[in-house]
């Protein structure tokens, strides 16, 4: 990818063109005829930085051509330690990328930050996430990555907001919790569908995250793309696992997750090989990528 990547990256088609998202902090758009032959990386523009650094990890292109994004981005709640909470926030653009405006936080931690947290990033926060449409187009899933609070909360949690609510989005997003679509998006308590089994305040978590998700149409499932961090300090990458899931709405349709890759670069995702197809919707064969690397392709098998 032209751009760095420390995050997922979306993309999506306008006219025969595809364009794709780079994030490191500050993101960047790039284009091209496929994503074998993308142009020099251009930097996005805001209309306001009250948040100065936002990471674009999904992407939704309306029929209008309106087009929505969803941001990860990281408030310093324990400066001394080094240590951030991130939380989600929504965007627009009317101008297909090249300027957004910002329309608020959608999810955000109710919990207290643990400044004492050993995983060396993070002291809480939700994150690391991938946003989609159901096939049904009634609601947006967030898949997202919850770092703080109980450990039994601790995990890859969910979360969505009705289609209909899509420019409006700030207080429209609600958490499940304990099988209910009850708690709000803003400081609500959650279940996650894959909990940590070490929580991330200690130095040896063991736990799933950052998840990417597709919509399979050669297999007619959803497929979620994970990292898996175990189980020594700073965060190392055991490796890279699958799941699937024929409703993403039934948080106990996952299957269990399934090692691919050990190892190698945080953030994998997928992107469709031919035209109209992206990180979010692929067929039989795709491009993994690992952060902004590709050296695999995946085949599924019905």
């Amino acid at each position: 990818m032209p751009g760095e990547a420390d995050s997922n990256s979306p993309a999506h088609w306008v006219n025969g063109t595809l364009y794709l998202f780079n994030s490191n902090g500050n993101p960047v758009r790039t284009q091209g005829s496929s994503f074998r032959e993308l142009r020099a990386a251009r930097a996005v523009l805001f209309y306001d930085y009250e948040y100065s650094l936002r990471w674009i990890e999904s992407t939704w292109l309306d029929d209008d051509g309106t087009l929505y994004a969803w941001y990860h981005r990281e408030a310093f709640v324990c400066p001394d330690e080094g240590l951030s909470a991130p939380e989600i926030g929504a965007l627009v653009s009317y101008d297909n990328g090249a300027t957004f405006f910002d329309l608020g936080i959608v999810l955000r931690s109710g919990d207290r930050p643990d400044c004492g947290a050993g995983n060396g990033y993070f002291a809480g926060g939700h994150g690391d996430f991938t946003v989609v449409l159901d096939r049904e187009r009634q609601y947006f899933y967030f898949l997202f990555s919850n770092y703080g609070g109980p450990v039994s909360r601790q995990g890859i949690a969910l979360a969505r907001m009705a289609f209909e609510d899509r420019a409006n989005p700030a207080g429209n997003v609600w958490k499940l919790d304990f099988g209910a679509w009850e708690q709000p998006g803003l400081e609500g308590a959650v279940t996650p569908i894959l909990p940590v089994v070490t929580g991330w305040g200690a130095q040896d978590t063991d736990a799933y995250w950052g998840p990417s998700v597709h919509w399979n149409t050669y297999l007619n499932q959803w497929v979620m793309l994970m990292n898996h961090s175990c189980c020594t300090p700073g965060w190392p990458q055991e490796g890279v696992y699958i799941s699937f899931a024929t409703d993403i709405a039934q948080p106990g349709a996952w299957t269990s997750p399934q090692r691919i890759l050990e190892g190698g670069p945080w953030y994998p995702q997928v992107l469709g090989m031919n035209e109209g197809e992206t990180d979010k919707e692929a067929g039989e064969r795709v491009r993994l990528f690992a952060g902004a690397w590709s050296e695999w392709e995946l085949v599924f098998s019905r």
